[in-house]
């Protein structure tokens, strides 16, 4: 097929694909008599694991590193490996974006629920000071995980 029908099917620009193709994660053809590329079936279902591995959060060169070499084998361990690890990096990124949330929850409350005759700038203290007992009491209680600023009760 030609690169414009693999983009289409694809939905790809044709230019993400000659850049893929460039990198060495697609394979590269060769130009037909008439100048255009001629791509097999399995360049869109490359395509496809390239994209979801993207959409997964594994970088272009752990991609390249995955791909089934020029033997159409897929190097088993690495692979799983791979899988494990991204799986444990998902989890954590998980588990930040949460705190995060549960944080944000928190200053959300506490501008909702601010005295009316109380000033912004004592209410930003107030809240402050809530973060500063809720980290002090998780230092007591337990070790906080790697990237959490502020713990919420």
């Amino acid at each position: 097929m030609k690169i414009g029908e693999l983009a289409k099917l694809s939905g790809l620009a044709a230019s993400r694909i000659r850049f893929y193709e460039s990198s060495g994660l697609i394979r590269s053809v060769e130009r037909k008599a008439n100048g255009y590329r001629d791509y097999g079936p399995e360049a869109l279902w490359i395509l496809q694991l390239i994209t979801g591995a993207q959409s997964a959060g594994f970088s272009l060169e752990e991609i390249r590193n995955l791909l089934p070499a020029c033997t159409d084998a897929w190097r088993h361990d690495e692979l799983l490996q791979s899988l494990k690890r991204k799986v444990t990096e998902i989890e954590a990124l998980q588990q930040r974006l949460e705190q995060n949330k549960a944080q944000l929850l928190v200053v959300i409350e506490g501008i909702e629920t601010k005295p009316e005759d109380m000033p912004c700038a004592e209410n930003t203290q107030r809240l402050l000071n809530r973060f500063r007992e809720d980290a002090q009491q998780a230092k007591t209680t337990s070790p906080s995980p790697a990237g959490a600023t502020f713990p919420v009760s």
